[in-house]
């Protein structure tokens, strides 16, 4: 890795406003410098470091497979499944 290169670690949660699907998800975010030295980042799976897509630009429902998905903070699904009077 370039020592330019820093790596964060990102979470979210996610809702789908088609089914009502709730998941959460933690990325690997590598920041980096270009060779005009613009900053640009890359999304990676934490478990196996591999690159996915951004989770900003076009999400996808796992359930539905509908792009119709709200973004949030990280730990509001288990927040409200925790919430849930039959857990």
């Amino acid at each position: 890795m370039d020592p330019r290169e820093t790596t964060t670690r990102e979470e979210y949660s996610f809702a789908c406003l088609r089914c009502g699907h709730g998941w959460e998800r933690a990325y690997g975010i590598r920041h980096h410098v270009d060779g005009e030295g613009r900053p640009f980042v890359t999304y990676h799976d934490p478990a196996d470091g591999g690159r996915v897509p951004s989770p900003l630009t076009r999400p996808v429902c796992p359930n539905c497979e509908s792009h119709v998905v709200r973004i949030m903070r990280p730990g509001r699904v288990y927040e409200a499944e925790r919430a849930l009077p039959w857990r």
